[in-house]
């Protein structure tokens, strides 16, 4: 039987996945990313380690990577990571010959919208805006059933979006950005600051030390009625629905999917964001509102997508891989272009 696995690359954790047709997962491996100024060589360990534990001693038919960052039109380079330290790496190249096996990179969001599309809450759909809400805050745009990956391979690079000129400093360089105030980081900053205001459960959850809250903290808190915490999903929750309004107003999609680490909190965070997008949105009396979904494959999408897309691409391509590394590599690029000729 084939194994392919997805690996799905973020600012906190890699997350490795054996993937079924059907998109189940099969066996999972998680690891810690390290810190994003260290060198890239130690991201791609921790990949290595995750792989090989899901893998043991099974030959690997394809590995899909999922990376939380600017991947160019080729597939083949990260060419920008905010939160992992990548800056136009040959990623795609040197994992490759490291596992001597096939491996296909896309931008995270990207194969989360290919598994929604595929598997879960987009099923069905022609055209979806996804939003994956984790440590920052990706996207991704599907039109006529395809991810459209743009120009530069860079398309919907949502949290980037400056929503406040001159506001909050981003680890993108800008300011302002989206994902300042709609993410992992902006429940915690959220919540930190109202830390004080009255007795909480999460001052209880930190031991009153502000630096030590985290997102999970605070939706634990939330979900037992911390007030506290219920006001910090609302503010998150008013800046995804605002967002979404413009990319709705954009796009004009069938379906809004959210996904990521934060949608676990399930409606404490959509509750907010579809009245936001409802009082946000222009025209919302004279049109159809899409309906905003929670991620049906939650956390694990983006590598149950990485996974389907290079079983897809062996399965599409299955001469060019039967060799691995420089030759693979060759004999991808061959085909990808007989392809744009027909």
């Amino acid at each position: 039987m084939s194994l392919f696995i997805g690996v799905d690359v973020g600012g906190t954790k890699v997350l490795a996945a054996a993937v079924s047709t059907s998109g189940r997962l099969v066996r999972t491996a998680r690891r810690e990313t390290p810190d994003r100024n260290e060198d890239p060589m130690v991201v791609e360990d921790a990949l290595t380690d995750a792989v090989h534990a899901v893998a043991g001693s099974r030959r690997v038919d394809g590995v899909g990577i999922a990376a939380a960052g600017f991947v160019d039109a080729a597939g083949e380079r990260v060419m920008f990571a905010p939160h992992l330290p990548f800056r136009g790496e040959e990623v795609r190249a040197r994992l490759m010959e490291r596992w001597d096996t096939t491996v296909m990179l896309d931008n995270d969001a990207n194969c989360t919208a290919r598994a929604e599309v595929t598997y879960g809450a987009a099923r069905g759909a022609t055209d979806a805006v996804v939003i994956t809400l984790g440590t920052g805050i990706g996207g991704a745009v599907v039109i006529g059933g395809r991810v459209h990956r743009g120009r530069n391979g860079m398309a919907g690079e949502f949290g980037h979006m400056q929503v406040v000129p001159q506001g909050r400093a981003c680890e993108c360089g800008g300011v302002g950005c989206w994902e300042q105030y709609c993410s992992g980081n902006a429940l915690a900053r959220a919540a930190r600051a109202r830390l004080g205001e009255a007795p909480t459960l999460l001052e209880q959850a930190c031991d009153g030390d502000p630096d030590l809250l985290t997102g999970p903290m605070v939706t634990s808190a939330a979900e037992q009625g911390d007030q506290l915490a219920l006001a910090a999903f609302e503010e998150i929750g008013s800046w995804l629905g605002v967002g979404t309004a413009n990319l709705v107003a954009a796009f004009d999609p069938d379906v809004v999917v959210v996904g990521g680490g934060v949608c676990d909190a399930g409606d404490l965070l959509l509750g907010p964001a579809r009245h936001a997008l409802s009082t946000s949105l222009v025209g919302v009396g004279h049109r159809v509102v899409p309906p905003v979904l929670r991620a049906t494959l939650g956390p694990s999408a983006g590598a149950v997508g990485a996974a389907s897309m290079v079983r897809i691409a062996v399965q599409d391509h299955p001469r060019v891989f039967r060799t691995s590394g420089t030759r693979a590599r060759a004999r991808l690029r061959a085909a990808r272009g007989t392809s744009r000729r027909r």
